[in-house]
């Protein structure tokens, strides 16, 4: 039998994410949000935590956990608040894990131990304003000249990548060509403040409003050929895997969204009267919440399996692609309902819901759109492409 309870360890490791959500998070993250300001004091707990270490390794400054440790922890966060929780999901899952699935030695003894702490954040520059899904549509270029390697291009989009402690962007870059012409990608670590290399003021967003998303560009920057990830003409392949894994962790975040809804939801109808009596013995009430509930449940088991599957070193990339469409399915869903359930006050931005309402939708965008995740479910089905 299959059991989907977790560890000692891992329901502790819950319980004080909950808490800290609950006391740290939940009072202020409105004030931020509204500001559209980084939430540098909650982020700043969140290292003293030891949370951006979870998956490293004791011996490169981290907690010596496991992914799975990690996605709990997000999807505690996202109940509250998805902007805090994607800070934590693409500090680690995109700023240290490429780091530490690829790094040198030299590498890892750099950036690991602060990026662990939560002193510094990495940014992973994939997506370019002309090619989201398309990755392979790469323009920004890489040239090696001598002992120093030249970047000119733009990425779009970049979560964690113009904050005050943003340490570098994991930039992906063409490098050459192959034999059979086609590009040849390769990762280079650009460090914050090389010359070159510009962060275009913030995006106005729709939602997660107080985390951190930029446009970068680099015009002739310049940065030693050690800097490059992994091996040369990898990148791709170093991406794809990087993305892979990065979808169990917002799929946690995903579910955490979809859960908060129920919570609010569960908290509001006792609260709420409407025709002379709470609108939570009304059965049409109970039967929205019970679905919400059904698709948060569903979507969680779906990322548990998956995260089992990586733990175990078996193929998780169907089921990787499956949790992420089942969460970003229930986050939109249940966000639409509780929203509907809160009537006037879920469109109010000073409750949780209307917040969970703008940060949904990018859910099934973010990481691999839905219709991506479809595609990637297809091929590992066997069906043609």
């Amino acid at each position: 039998m299959v059991d989907y309870q977790l560890s000692d360890e891992h329901e502790q490791l819950r319980q004080a994410v909950r808490s800290f959500s609950l006391k740290e998070v939940a009072p202020v993250i409105g004030d931020y949000y509204e500001r559209e300001e980084f939430p540098y004091p909650l982020v700043g707990s969140m290292g003293e935590m030891g949370l951006f270490g979870l998956p490293v390794p004791e011996e490169h400054g981290g907690m010596g956990g496991d992914y799975l440790a990690l996605c709990v922890a997000i999807e505690e966060l996202a109940r509250v608040d998805s902007s805090v929780a994607v800070t934590l999901e693409a500090g680690v899952s995109l700023g240290v894990m490429p780091i530490y699935r690829f790094g040198t030695p030299e590498q890892r003894e750099q950036w690991l131990p602060r990026l662990a702490a939560g002193e510094l954040l990495g940014a992973f520059g994939l997506t370019e304003p002309d090619g989201g899904s398309d990755a392979g549509a790469c323009r920004t270029t890489a040239e090696q000249h001598g002992s120093e390697w030249v970047l000119n291009g733009s990425k779009a989009f970049i979560t964690n990548s113009g904050t005050d402690i943003t340490g570098f962007v994991t930039v992906a870059a063409v490098t050459g060509r192959k034999p059979d012409g086609g590009k040849e990608i390769s990762t280079i670590i650009v460090p914050a403040g090389t010359p070159g290399f510009t962060v275009a003021p913030k995006y106005s967003k729709v939602g997660w409003n107080a985390s951190d998303t930029h446009e970068l560009v680099f015009e002739d920057c310049r940065v030693p050929a050690e800097n490059l990830l992994g091996q040369r003409g990898r990148g791709y392949a170093q991406f794809l895997a990087t993305l892979t894994e990065g979808r169990v962790a917002i799929a946690a975040l995903g579910v955490g969204l979809a859960q908060g809804c129920v919570d609010e939801c569960l908290r509001y109808v006792e609260e709420r009267s409407a025709f002379g009596r709470r609108i939570g013995q009304n059965q049409s009430i109970q039967f929205k919440i019970s679905d919400m509930e059904l698709r948060a449940h569903t979507a969680r088991l779906a990322y548990y399996d998956a995260a089992s599957r990586m733990l175990r070193g078996a193929p998780y990339q169907k089921q990787a692609a499956v949790a992420k469409l089942a969460a970003s399915n229930a986050a939109m869903d249940n966000a639409r309902d509780a929203t509907q359930i809160f009537g006037g006050y879920g469109f109010m931005n000073e409750t949780p819901v209307g917040r969970f309402y703008r940060d949904a939708k990018i859910l099934e965008i973010g990481e691999g759109t839905s219709e991506v995740q479809r595609m990637l479910i297809a091929r590992e089905l066997g069906l043609p492409a």
